[in-house]
């Protein structure tokens, strides 16, 4: 791969029957993070969501989810399930950009886990074609150069814990 890989460096989300999925990435290519969060119809396409926000100055706009295919490859609890995306480039891309189709396979235990490492994989092969060499590193170098950690909000603890329930309950 030409140019700087992204890299997921965690991630999380939040599902259930009553509340809408939240999903949230922190991702990093050449000595830059980003992070962002956001809510989908599911824990998969929040994650998508979050991650497509944060890479939004790298790719100056959100790819195209083309394809998503999920197979269980053995029985039972333990067995894993294999994940194959497909994606495009953002609507918006112009030129040599505009085109082309990307796909990536993750194989887990965890099907989030799987989905969103074979998503991140996809983009970086996308990132990794010609027309897009450099875009993580342009990016990186377009962002203030504050450390992560100073962007980190601080617990004040004499607020005690943050209230989850209320969270939950949104």
């Amino acid at each position: 791969m030409s140019g700087t890989a992204l890299e997921l460096i965690r991630w999380t989300v939040t599902s259930g029957s009553s509340v809408q999925s939240r999903g949230a990435v922190v991702m990093a290519a050449g000595g830059r993070q980003w992070d962002a969060s956001a809510e989908g119809n599911g824990p998969i396409d929040a994650l998508y969501r979050a991650v497509d926000r944060a890479l939004e100055e790298v790719l100056e706009g959100e790819p195209r989810l083309l394809a998503y295919d999920i197979h269980a490859l053995a029985e039972g609890p333990d067995a894993e399930g294999e994940v194959r995306v497909e994606v495009g480039p953002p609507a918006g891309a112009e030129g040599a950009r505009a085109a082309g189709r990307w796909a990536a396979t993750a194989r887990s235990t965890n099907i989030v886990a799987a989905s969103i490492s074979a998503y991140v994989d996809a983009l970086n092969q996308m990132l990794g074609e010609a027309p897009w060499a450099g875009a993580a590193a342009d990016a990186a170098g377009r962002l203030p150069a504050e450390a992560p950690a100073a962007r980190r909000a601080e617990l004040d603890e004499d607020e005690g814990g943050p209230d989850v329930v209320a969270w939950f309950e949104r």
